[in-house]
């Protein structure tokens, strides 16, 4: 049964002119850091096999031999726990320090970890640079929604984090572009020089935004599981959307990692082609299906107040037909299959992150969202494409991808049941 939400008491602050523009500067530069963010990530799942062939081990009779399917893998893997081991730190210096310089230092950090990719040969090399990574892209993960979050009220939350959340498609699409096309002509650590110079530039445009008062746009006192570290552990609509997007996160990151190597592995495209291809079809539906899950909760919020979670549960299970027909259907099916799976999976991006913004207040909100990426990567992106390659290694990689399918079953129950625990969001019924 539909709730209908009443308003509350409070109202949130009105925003001058000067603090509008200064909102729009840092939710602008915010959001063209996160594209560059997701660019890194993504480079090297875009030219995959070129790294593979440019990288090295030697074993303990010193036979010289590339890295396995696991291996590759396994880049992820450390990549995202360093970024979890970070995580707790940088949540804590988040709530007690200003946001601003912290990023910019994360921001610093991980474009010079881009720049030391040219003294990499080795796999051990790549793993240790690709795994320090993390703990620049930790920090920004973690401190940018929670200082937008002070920006802009409840009502508004929805509609500013889709806008920043669609950096990335966009981010993941240039990332397997550039990883592809640039790896392909200029060699695989081309790609990774050229995102380095932009992160630099940011880092000194970032200097311009005013930071605000932690918890400027807070219209009401909060209760105790909202406001305190140990409430998070009591507090449902927190934990459901956390650990649903974990599941979440599993599916979409074993995807991202594995799915230009399924192409050219199981559909016969070149190692360009592929990434070009699906370059283009993780922008398109990213932006389509980002900005639609958006606008779908926003218009839905206005009847019931559990729709940031309804959207991102409806999101995983319509994405699990298409997803099958992607792995296992015929080979003219992959394209459209995967196409439609990922926009489906994209619509809860910003719901599903709003709502676990709005779970809790801005006195925990970075140490919240520290912890919501610890579970998220944890459960989630670094695990699985690790698990997708030893399942490959052992049988095939359309057996390897088939994992994703599971958690995105387990996503669609948490998020039904995590509904039930959505409180109302302060003037939701506005425009």
């Amino acid at each position: 049964m539909l709730g209908t939400m009443s308003a509350s008491s409070h109202t949130a602050p009105e925003l001058s002119k000067p603090a509008i523009a200064g909102a729009a500067l840092a939710l602008t530069l915010l959001t063209a850091v996160n594209f560059l963010n997701y660019i890194d990530r993504y480079l090297l799942a875009g030219e995959l096999s070129l790294v593979r062939q440019g990288v090295t081990i030697s074993n303990a009779a010193s036979v010289i031999t590339h890295p396995t399917d696991a291996q590759m893998g396994a880049l992820t893997f450390w990549f995202f726990l360093l970024y979890m081991i970070a995580a707790p730190a940088t949540g804590w210096l988040g709530d007690r320090f200003p946001r601003k310089p912290l990023i910019i230092v994360g921001l610093l950090f991980w474009s010079l970890c881009n720049f030391f990719t040219g003294a990499v040969h080795t796999y051990f090399a790549l793993n240790l640079r690709h795994a320090a990574l993390g703990i620049g892209e930790a920090s920004f993960g973690i401190f940018a929604p929670a200082l937008l979050a002070d920006f802009y009220p409840e009502r508004e939350r929805n509609r500013i984090l889709s806008i920043f959340y669609l950096a990335i498609p966009v981010g993941a699409a240039l990332g397997y572009l550039a990883g592809g096309m640039i790896g392909e002509r200029y060699g695989w650590q081309m790609p990774f020089f050229a995102s380095a110079i932009p992160g630099l530039l940011l880092a000194l445009l970032l200097f311009f935004v005013r930071e605000p008062k932690r918890g400027a746009s807070e219209a009401a006192k909060p209760s105790v599981n909202r406001s305190t570290v140990s409430g998070l552990a009591r507090n449902p609509a927190y934990l459901y959307a956390s650990i649903g997007m974990a599941m979440t996160v599993f599916s979409m990151g074993g995807i991202s990692a594995w799915i230009p190597e399924f192409f050219h592995r199981e559909g016969g495209y070149s190692v360009g082609h592929a990434a070009f291809v699906l370059g283009a079809v993780t922008a398109a539906t990213g932006i389509l299906g980002t900005a639609i899950g958006g606008w779908l909760a926003h218009r839905w919020l206005r009847q019931d107040h559990r729709a940031l979670y309804l959207v991102s549960a409806w999101s995983s299970l319509l994405a699990i037909p298409p997803a099958m027909l992607a792995f296992f259907g015929p080979r003219w099916a992959m394209l459209p299959g995967i196409a439609l799976a990922e926009f489906c999976i994209f619509l809860s991006t910003g719901p599903l992150n709003t709502a676990i913004v709005n779970s809790v207040s801005a006195v925990v909100r970075s140490t919240a969202i520290a912890v919501e990426l610890f579970l998220i990567h944890a459960l989630g992106d670094a695990p699985s494409p690790w698990l997708i390659g030893r399942v490959s290694d052992l049988s095939n990689l359309r057996i390897g991808m088939a994992l994703t399918l599971v958690t995105l079953v387990v996503a669609t129950i948490l998020l039904f049941r995590g509904a039930r625990y959505a409180q109302p969001i302060e003037s939701a019924t506005t425009n």
